[in-house]
């Protein structure tokens, strides 16, 4: 019988001047798994990805290559291409509607005006994935908001993101063990 296969796919923008935004905390995520479990990562199309084997499950850890508002593009040609039923199909990304050190693990939904989620919504022809968020901040306004999300953390926050970071990593693995209701249970607690 077939390894039951999910696909973790953290959001973000591709190269080193990226790397620390705040939109770039589900890359981290998703960094901090293939870090753990000395994933083998390559790089082929728009996309850079590499598998592991968790609780007898093989998962895919996938780094999207495309700037963040096409995600989709990256990642919903691979889901179709293998097959893989979108609810096996966890999207980590930011959230300016969460404080910095929150983290929220839902089943399905909508964007919530996320574009890199919009684009995987779009390009998956479904909202029902598991999706995790993690709190990156209010910007000072609405316009702000773009600038916000490419700003690094401010020092004090580090640390906490740092932490919620490593937390959210933990929940991945809680999900793919136990399940959704474990982790939802484990993730967003305050």
């Amino acid at each position: 019988m077939a390894k039951e296969t999910w696909i973790v796919a953290g959001l973000g923008n591709p190269g080193e001047n990226y790397r620390h935004t705040r939109h770039n905390v589900g890359f981290r995520v998703v960094e901090a798994l293939a870090v753990k479990h000395n994933a083998r990562l390559k790089e082929k199309g728009n996309a850079i990805y590499g598998s592991i084997t968790l609780f007898d499950k093989e998962v895919v850890l996938f780094f999207p290559q495309t700037f963040m508002n096409e995600s989709g593009q990256a990642l919903g040609p691979y889901i179709h291409y293998y097959q893989i039923p979108v609810n096996h199909v966890l999207v980590v990304s930011d959230d300016m509607d969460l404080p910095v050190g929150k983290t929220r693990l839902k089943t399905s939904g909508g964007s919530g005006g996320h574009h890199g989620l919009d684009s995987v919504i779009t390009h998956l022809g479904s909202k029902d994935f598991p999706r995790l968020r993690l709190g990156v901040g209010k910007p000072p306004s609405v316009e702000e908001g773009r600038d916000h999300v490419l700003s690094g953390f401010k020092p004090e926050e580090k640390p906490l993101i740092d932490a919620t970071i490593e937390r959210a990593r933990d929940g991945v693995e809680i999900l793919l063990d136990k399940g959704a209701d474990a982790a939802m249970r484990e993730i967003n607690k305050d």
